[in-house]
């Protein structure tokens, strides 16, 4: 980067509009975040003055990138616990690239899969109070949900014809966090496999217009 460019940037932090927001995508094992960008471009105009940031997992798999290793037991508590240090790393790293390290309530996760898996952890751990936390096709790993985040405002989206992660991981998830004093919206889509589908998309999108236009 050049001295001018870097000069645009670190002025562009500076002068953000004291509204601003910033979301990151969290994406599916074997993917990358590049790849939940196309999102960011369909969503920019309902949400002004919001930045956007889709960093890769941290670890690497045949496919892309992974948050946690997945063969075996992708279950196995010990090995989500193990993946927390990591990150957590990378989303303080994005944070503060972003301008937001004193901001996190003006913070929004939205992961699919395997990232929805990581971000309703680092939630319900009481880790991250964030202002919004949007999971697509996840599940809340076996844990004793901490009261901390239940400020943290949460929208699951799931698929009715999801085979890798049925709905019923969401509707247990929806029930746990409510049972822990968690704001929580369930929308359970007919016939949607395990992506995100263009509807769910925009619930999303109006989710956190909701969630983050008051922060």
């Amino acid at each position: 980067m050049t001295g001018s460019s870097a000069l645009c940037a670190f002025n562009d932090r500076i002068f953000m509009p004291s509204k601003s927001s910033l979301v990151i995508f969290l994406h599916g094992i074997g993917a990358s975040g590049a790849q939940l960008m196309p999102l960011a471009a369909s969503w920019r105009a309902s949400l002004p003055n919001t930045r956007f940031a889709a960093p890769d997992a941290p670890l690497p798999h045949r496919y892309g990138h992974q948050w946690f290793i997945a063969e075996g037991n992708p279950l196995d508590p010990t090995r989500i616990r193990t993946a927390r240090e990591a990150f957590d790393g990378l989303m303080n790293d994005v944070v503060r690239a972003e301008g937001f390290a004193d901001a996190h309530a003006r913070i929004a996760f939205v992961g699919l899969s395997q990232g929805s898996i990581v971000a309703l952890d680092a939630v319900a751990s009481g880790r991250w109070r964030i202002g919004a936390l949007v999971s697509f096709a996840g599940l809340l790993p076996p844990q004793q949900i901490s009261s901390a985040s239940r400020d943290t405002p949460v929208l699951l989206v799931h698929g009715q014809r999801d085979t890798t992660i049925p709905a019923i991981a969401s509707r247990l998830a929806d029930a746990q966090l409510g049972a822990a004093g968690f704001k929580v919206e369930l929308k359970i889509e007919p016939g949607v496999g395990h992506t995100i589908s263009s509807s769910g998309a925009e619930r999303a999108l109006t989710f956190l217009k909701q969630t983050l236009a008051y922060l």
